[in-house]
């Protein structure tokens, strides 16, 4: 069977890690000292509900990349607000020496910054009380250098977690680490991960009653998709759940209650594939992980089935493309719910999952609100996996809606892609109307604030073949902007009326997280370098500065130790989007990095690589 020669540049890009020469530090304007706050082990319980309305104290710490359980990217502070931040300025930068996609969320954790670099992943730790914040300690884990050949879409790293005085993260090549907080001395190491079956880690752990949640990355080369938990305090696998395969390796059992029927049923997850497919079928968990306190249950997507070439594996391919609810303590699935059931357009089930209580059909229910790759904002009933609403958000021509009756989107067969004919007009392109990228929720305005993509694509089928730790895609993908001229957009959203609010459109995807803060301001980062102040209720820029690389990091506020709010984001262009100028690749190849070079030809004429952090504060 042929194989695709397209994918091969990208591996072969992602092997030219270039390190700059001399790690730069930056002072820029003093600090006082005071007394470092006392850090919590796990965020509070009372915020993974995210009650609405209700904006909550915050003590100015980022414990875990998305801030809370919950999801939310909210931070209470508001030193900062609307109608001060056009005084923001640069306080301090820091260099991490590499150059590639930064996608991680750094922590905050009493008067210590950390932050995780895209591979070699080494973890700094930088002082807060003195100026410029310089480093405090280096921890290198060396990960092996054949990882980076197997990543698939850059050699990323999206943000660590701290528990019980340990900063707890993944490395490119499969392991979990575990660094003491206050030295950077290794606590212990654990190799999930095996390289030679294509399996990589790029997700940020979350740490759940003492219990390192973890996901595994390699959809497109046919890796067998799962999520572990670790015990957190040695390392030690407790237990394994995969996406494919029999119930007993799914851990499906007596309490599995999924609520629509064609999740009902044994070994879902072998039947639904052609024999033996469910192998190498895909479905990773290298997304986002919530928690729900109350109900005890965790949430995490499931990643796109493998290959692309959905004629090579007739059936809904459970449980890819889908959502788990576990309980952590066993990781015993209590409902599942597939966004895509043989899914078409490698619409990965992977993004954030927010947990909110909100007014639904007149009474508040506990709800998890999810914008989906596929193009639609759903609002489930976290307790059962019911769909309550399903809303497109971006431009969509792939289905035509979603069957609220079955749970299941309703196929548009015009769009559907075959073997050896070229299908033209896919909206949204692969990486989804949004991709990894994870929105942020404020309780003061009860807006989702998403960042989004506006892309389209054309694609061919192709036959191929697996071969352990090399790409297993079978299509031919060119991605464009979609109609409108934006390839981005930021979204205000109102998940309880399903409607947007405003839109901020943008001339590349918007591949950078998003912050919401309790002076009502939002702040994102633009593949071009800027970084924006938006007005949360009116999307009003209220101000922006320029980076020295694309942003594709996540934001996060924090109180210095000066008692001082400020706001930190990486400016390091990469990732799938960026790949294009992270990997050095030809814009002569439109099906580069699997069709997105296609759609991102310009970018290198707006900005270079980098790999920097920036901090902002009031003068």
């Amino acid at each position: 069977m042929e194989r695709q020669r397209w994918s091969f540049p990208l591996a072969r890009a992602l092997l030219t890690l270039v390190l700059a020469g001399a790690l730069l530090r930056q002072a820029a304007c003093s600090r006082e000292s005071r007394g470092a706050q006392v850090p919590r082990t796990e965020p509070p319980a009372t915020a993974a509900t995210a009650a609405p309305g209700a904006a909550g104290a915050d003590d100015g710490q980022w414990l875990m990349a998305a801030h809370d359980y919950a999801n939310t990217r909210f931070s209470g502070l508001d030193q900062i607000n609307v109608g001060n931040v056009a005084n923001l300025r640069l306080a301090w930068t820091f260099s991490t020496g590499v150059l590639r996609g930064h996608e991680a969320a750094p922590l905050v954790v009493g008067s210590t910054m950390y932050y995780v670099t895209p591979y070699p992943n080494r973890l700094f730790a930088l002082d807060l009380t003195k100026p410029g914040a310089p480093i405090k300690w280096v921890y290198d884990p060396r990960p092996l250098r054949a990882a980076q050949g197997v990543a698939c879409c850059d050699v990323v790293n999206r943000g660590a977690a701290y528990w019980d005085g340990k900063v707890i993260y993944n490395t490119l090549d499969g392991q979990v680490v575990a660094v003491e907080a206050a030295s950077g001395t290794e606590v212990w190491r654990t190799r999930v991960g095996d390289l030679n079956r294509g399996e990589t880690l790029t997700m940020a752990p979350v740490v759940v009653r003492g219990k390192v949640i973890v996901g595994v990355s390699g959809g497109e080369l046919g890796v067998r998709g799962w999520a572990k938990a670790l015990d957190a305090g040695s390392g030690k696998v407790l237990w394994t759940a995969y996406s494919t395969g029999p119930d007993k390796d799914v851990l499906i059992g007596p309490r599995f209650r999924p609520f629509y029927p064609a999740d009902r049923g044994r070994d879902l997850g072998v039947t639904t594939w052609p024999r033996d497919a469910w192998k190498i079928g895909g479905g990773g968990a290298w997304g986002w992980v919530s928690y729900d306190p109350e109900l005890n249950l965790v949430y995490y997507g499931t990643a796109n089935p493998g290959p692309w070439n959905a004629d090579q594996r007739p059936g809904d391919n459970k449980w890819t493309a889908g959502v788990f609810a576990r309980d952590p303590d066993t990781g015993e699935a209590v409902w599942a719910y597939q966004w895509s059931p043989h899914d078409l357009h490698d619409y990965d089930g992977i993004n954030e999952l927010l947990l909110l209580d909100l007014p639904i059909g007149g009474r508040t229910r506990k709800v998890l609100v999810r914008p989906e790759r596929n193009g639609y904002v759903y609002v489930m009933d976290r307790q059962t996996g019911q769909v309550l609403s399903a809303t497109p958000y971006q431009y969509v021509t792939s289905t035509k809606g979603v069957d609220l009756r079955t749970g299941r989107p309703i196929e548009n067969p015009a769009t559907r892609p075959r073997v050896g004919r070229v299908v033209r007009n896919i909206c949204p392109a692969s990486p989804g109307a949004k991709d990894w990228q994870p929105s942020a929720w404020s309780p003061r305005t009860r807006l989702l604030y998403i960042p989004s993509n506006h892309l389209c694509e054309d694609v061919e089928g192709l036959e191929t073949g697996y071969i352990a730790g090399t790409p297993y895609v079978g299509m031919n993908v060119r991605m464009y902007a979609a109609p409108g001229g934006d390839r981005g957009e930021l979204i205000a959203w109102d998940p309880v009326n399903a409607r947007k609010v405003w839109g901020i459109g943008e001339p590349f995807p918007t591949w950078s997280g998003v912050l919401a803060t309790a002076g009502d301001v939002v702040f994102y980062g633009t593949m071009e370098g800027w970084f924006k102040a938006v007005d949360a209720r009116t999307g009003r820029l209220l101000w922006q500065a320029r980076t020295g690389s694309g942003i594709v990091g996540q934001p996060i506020a924090y109180l210095g130790p000066d008692g001082k709010e400020y706001i930190t984001v990486a400016s390091g262009v990469g990732g799938w989007s960026g790949a294009i100028v992270a990997g050095d690749l030809d814009p002569r190849d439109g099906t580069g990095a699997l069709g997105f070079v296609n759609a991102m030809k310009d970018l290198p004429q707006h900005t270079a690589k980098g790999g920097t952090l920036y901090t902002f504060a009031l003068p």
